[in-house]
């Protein structure tokens, strides 16, 4: 697996959560803070992006919006049109209220919907998203981000045989090219952090190297002949970037790779342990307990993962979709 997808395996919990809405104006829904992952689709018609702290932002049709730290946001036909709050159901999804009837032409559509994120796991690439980012959909724009988008659109627009499977995979697709469309096109790089790491031939090569092989027995020395720089310079270089040593780092990896092996099996401590590079299940608990604060034991029990049951919408879909109906 590369960075990426690494970055957000290491912190998803439970299914992704969806549902589609359209709104005639005057109409205006605001998005209470939550602890996962918020995102916004226009799918039709236009709207105004409010946050606090920021000038409004237009939206069009195919606009995307990531919510990564779960901030309140609002979603308004107008910068003056009076907000209701959205609730927040069963399994972190948002639930919109009754729509109403009108001409399509006259109707925004929007889907709306989240990802379960712990915290506790975030990896630092996640970490330094922006509060709000929006890609418009614009000529250039990731062809792959769009595709999926409306693909999306159409899923929810009617249900279908298979429309349960389709949607879950496909939100979990649309995370992916979305973090990969602002990383290659948008976050800045001049200023070091992980856009720079990840765009760097040196760094990035030595982060895709432990995050495939974690078990490997990687050394500095090793990892600076494969990035091609003296130890000292890869050294120096990796710690600016990423903002940890690179063995500092490898053993944080290590130790979270680890934590979302016990949160979703129960394969031996032992088993774990060899997987991410530790002969020694003692040497393994330790480590571990430096990192969780807890027993790798301990942490699988506080941290088992519910039933696919318990993880389902209000609208007891087994996707965790909710649809409105079609526009």
């Amino acid at each position: 697996m590369d960075v990426v997808s690494d970055a957000i395996a290491a912190i998803r919990t439970g299914r992704p959560h969806a549902a589609r809405t359209r709104r005639k104006a005057p109409w205006g829904l605001r998005f209470p803070a939550a602890p996962g992952t918020g995102f916004h689709v226009v799918l039709q018609g236009r709207c105004w992006l409010l946050s606090e702290g920021s000038d409004p932002v237009p939206l069009g049709a195919g606009d995307v919006v990531l919510v990564p730290h779960g901030q309140e946001i609002a979603l308004a036909d107008s910068t003056d049109s009076e907000l209701v709050d959205v609730a927040r159901e069963m399994g972190d999804s948002w639930m919109p209220s009754p729509e109403p009837a009108g001409i399509a032409d006259e109707l925004t559509v929007l889907m709306c919907g989240s990802y379960q994120l712990d915290r506790a796991s975030a990896h630092p690439l996640l970490a330094e998203l922006p509060a709000v980012i929006h890609l418009p959909r614009k000529v250039g724009r990731s062809a792959a981000l769009n595709a999926v988008v409306d693909l999306l659109g159409d899923e929810l627009d009617q249900r279908r045989p298979g429309t349960d499977a389709a949607i879950p995979a496909l939100l979990d697709a649309m995370l992916l090219y979305i973090l990969r469309t602002w990383y290659e096109n948008h976050a800045p790089r001049s200023s070091g952090g992980w856009a720079a790491a990840l765009a760097d031939p040196a760094v990035g090569s030595a982060l895709q190297h432990m995050h495939a092989e974690p078990a490997t027995p990687w050394t500095v020395e090793r990892l600076s002949r494969r990035a091609g720089l003296s130890r000292a310079a890869f050294s120096r270089r990796f710690t600016e970037l990423v903002g940890r040593p690179p063995m500092t780092y490898l053993t944080w990896w290590r130790m979270t790779t680890a934590a979302r092996v016990l949160r979703g099996g129960d394969a031996p401590l032992h088993s774990v342990a060899e997987r991410v590079g530790y002969r020694s299940e003692f040497a393994f608990n330790r480590a571990f307990k430096r990192e969780f604060g807890v027993s790798p034991g301990a942490y699988r029990r506080r941290n088992a993962r519910p039933s696919e049951g318990h993880s389902m919408s209000a609208t007891g879909s087994g996707s965790g979709v909710g649809t409105s109906g079609p526009v």
